[in-house]
């Protein structure tokens, strides 16, 4: 079993994907693609910066969402076929180009506008996050019902054992991050992000990323895709709108996803930017077998411990 993985928000840095476009010319037409749906210089931003322009969820979205659809068309080209796909809230969208139900220019689109959205949401009720490391599951949401009375918290990103992100309003989760330690955890620590993403403060956005997925054609997908907001497979492309129109409400429960994996004895390639995800699936089962594919030296590497062949420069 061979399952693709790819990353969210919280991933991007200046420079990604430019030694694989750099490369392979089937990743620099990707990021061409992205200039040209996008009408604005994603590949330069990617490459060149400034960070606090990437770091704009208008366009770290589509940018992470680009660089994994180019890893993704080169392990393609080289005759890797996935029998899971799954992302982390974002990443989602780009399991999605992966199982063929989204095209890739759909994704694009839908990816700026869905950051446009989690921004203005943002400004209109403010909101943060918070990592909450060493606490388990039940004892996070119990500090978040505590801390509930001074507003709203949730667990927002259950991401493996022990690491678990909350979400709300700034009073409540402030308060959530100094119960956390005095129950004992490790690190409770606020994000820098633009808004209380996975939760109900997200709402204005949700109403119309609904709107757009409304106006975007979905295929049935070509194998399982691991929802974020159940950590199980979904295939018709009615389920696959609605799993992506109900996550930003949702919380992310990647640990169930990442168990599912686990259960099937998959192999996990991680596409796109970084190994965050491969770090997570470690903490569940540190013997998992994973391989990422971010540069041309990982996919050299990833495609050899696979038994694939090596995309050629002139085709891929």
């Amino acid at each position: 079993m061979l399952a693709f993985l790819f990353p969210g928000q919280g991933a991007q840095k200046v420079g990604m994907g430019q030694a694989l476009a750099a490369a392979h010319p089937l990743a620099r037409e990707t990021f061409e693609t992205a200039d040209r749906v996008l009408g604005v210089p994603l590949a330069k931003l990617c490459w060149e910066g400034p960070a606090e322009e990437l770091t704009r969820s208008v366009n770290t979205q589509p940018a992470l969402l680009t660089h994994s659809v180019a890893a993704w068309r080169l392990v393609d080209a080289a005759g890797l076929a996935p029998d899971y796909v799954a992302g982390h809230s974002l990443g989602e969208y780009s399991a999605c180009v992966a199982a063929h139900a989204l095209s890739f220019e759909d994704a694009l689109r839908l990816t700026r506008r869905r950051g446009e959205l989690m921004y203005e949401a943002g400004l209109a009720r403010p909101g943060t996050m918070a990592a909450i490391l060493g606490l388990d599951r039940a004892a996070v949401e119990a500090v978040c019902e505590q801390a509930s009375a001074t507003g709203i918290v949730r667990a927002a990103n259950l991401n493996a054992p022990g690491q678990i992100v909350i979400s709300g309003e700034i009073p409540a989760v402030e308060r959530a991050c100094e119960l956390a330690r005095e129950r004992g955890a490790k690190r409770a620590i606020r994000l820098q992000v633009s808004g209380a993403f996975h939760s109900p403060l997200m709402e204005p956005a949700a109403r119309g990323l609904a709107e757009a997925l409304a106006q975007v054609r979905f295929r049935d997908a070509r194998c399982p895709i691991l929802a974020n907001v159940s950590g199980t497979p979904v295939t018709r492309a009615d389920d696959i709108r609605a799993a992506l129109e109900a996550q930003l409400l949702s919380a992310v429960q990647w640990e169930d996803t990442m168990k599912s994996l686990v259960a099937v004895q998959a192999t996990a390639v991680e596409l796109g930017t970084g190994n965050v995800l491969r770090g997570l699936l470690r903490t569940l089962a540190k013997d998992a077998p994973s391989y990422n594919v971010d540069g041309p030296d990982d996919l050299t590497a990833t495609l050899a411990a696979l038994g694939a062949m090596t995309p050629g420069r002139g085709n891929a």
